[in-house]
């Protein structure tokens, strides 16, 4: 399930998105203004963001769109700007700031579905192939290695492909808790008939082959839930 993070400071309209969002399979979280957007960035990297021009407090839309394009987490995270600035000049400004996407209001819950999808579908194929790196753990798609470096030598670890996929995928959601049912849909695909418990013997194998790295706790039993991968510094030893 992708996450869209809302940065709307009128409820009304950030609620009446959020219901929207819902009832297409998104998780949806919110936020009023840009420190709480941060606030939420920081904590969690959303899959899109659905960010208002014009917010309460010191900082704009547009100067939060610079803010994260200019830092290396943030640089490749998806941003539809929704603004009642209808302008070309405006328009080009949000582009300019690093929106991937720019939707005047009012407008249709059809189209900002469309438009979500479409940003969404641009991105995959660069997230796909981009290199990922949680607490020193790094993967690489393109040349299927995952490495950490231990002091002074680098301990290339060996994964089977069903264990590379999982591990990636949590990698690029790290601190969310995803159920057994989720794991299945987005590692194996929904059209897989298999076991949810067949999820819990992968991630023991994960969790092997990451030993020699010392970065098997980075993969996380939330009990009842399901499984996260952490950024807490004392998952992994030096």
């Amino acid at each position: 399930m992708s996450l869209v993070l809302v940065v709307e400071d009128e409820s009304a309209i950030a609620e009446l998105i959020a219901i929207n969002l819902r009832h297409a399979g998104f998780e949806v979280e919110l936020a009023l203004d840009a420190e709480a957007a941060q606030r939420a960035i920081d904590r969690v990297l959303p899959d899109l963001v659905l960010l208002d021009w014009m917010l309460p407090g010191g900082q704009s839309g547009v100067q939060l769109a610079r803010r994260w394009r200019g830092e290396s987490r943030t640089r490749e995270l998806p941003v539809i700007m929704l603004t009642a600035r209808a302008e070309e000049s405006d328009k080009i400004t949000g582009l300019d700031a690093g929106a991937d996407d720019y939707l005047t209001k009012p407008f249709s819950p059809k189209e900002l579905m469309a438009r979500i999808r479409a940003v969404l579908r641009r991105k995959a194929p660069e997230a796909l192939d981009a290199a990922v790196e949680v607490l020193g753990l790094r993967l690489d798609p393109a040349t299927r290695r995952v490495t950490r470096r231990m002091g002074e030598a680098l301990c290339e670890l060996k994964l089977g492909p069903t264990e590379f996929r999982l591990l990636h995928f949590l990698m690029t959601h790290p601190e969310r808790v995803h159920s057994r049912a989720q794991l299945l849909d987005r590692v194996w695909g929904d059209h897989v008939f298999i076991e949810e418990r067949t999820v819990d013997v992968h991630v023991k194998r994960l969790r092997e082959a990451l030993a020699p790295a010392q970065c098997s706790a980075l993969i996380e039993t939330v009990r009842g839930a399901g499984y996260r991968l952490t950024q807490q510094l004392g998952a992994v030893q030096a």
